[in-house]
């Protein structure tokens, strides 16, 4: 009998200009109530693992965060910090591409990617991504942090559902097209 590979989803609240964040990484600009916001926390408890580039992390380390997903695996993508903040966080330090195919053939629930646009960028070029939740934001920034940036390729997506809510938020579900 073959496992199934564990999804790599990219999940993540975006603008309708493509930003996660402002140019300082803040995004208490996104629509943070309704009915999008408890499904998202109900869809968190379908994964198995999150994984998060260290400037995403930084953001609950600034509130004293250190497990911000206690019920995942949770890894930190970070070539800076020496040493996790919480023995349950994992740091990956080297071969981000190599850990998270590992990860990916593992045994388990599917994996969360949580951010940023950096690492979402070096995963998608690498091929590992299988799947995009969009929450598209009724926002337009004009700058900040992009969904992802200097692709080498394009990526194509297919596009599985959508769900509009009363706060003008947009969930786009889209598989990655291999």
């Amino acid at each position: 009998m073959q496992l199934q590979k564990r999804k790599l989803t990219y999940h993540v609240a975006t603008t309708l200009d493509g930003f996660i964040a402002r140019e300082d990484h803040s995004f208490d600009c996104f629509v943070n109530e309704g009915d999008h916001v408890t499904e998202y926390f109900a869809t968190l408890r379908t994964y198995g693992a999150v994984v998060m580039g260290r400037k995403t992390y930084d953001i609950g380390l600034r509130f004293g965060v250190t497990n911000p997903y206690p019920y995942l695996e949770t890894y930190v993508v970070s070539r800076t910090m020496k040493e996790s903040p919480d023995p349950k966080v994992r740091l990956i330090s080297d071969d981000v591409v190599g850990t998270m195919r590992t990860l990916k053939a593992q045994e388990g629930k599917d994996i969360y990617l949580a951010g940023g646009g950096e690492l979402a960028t070096q995963l998608f070029s690498a091929g590992l991504v299988d799947e995009v939740l969009i929450k598209l934001n009724p926002l337009l920034l004009g700058s900040g942090i992009p969904l992802v940036s200097r692709l080498g390729a394009h990526i194509n997506l297919e596009l599985l559902s959508t769900k509009v809510y009363r706060t003008g938020v947009v969930l786009l579900q889209y598989g990655v097209k291999r």
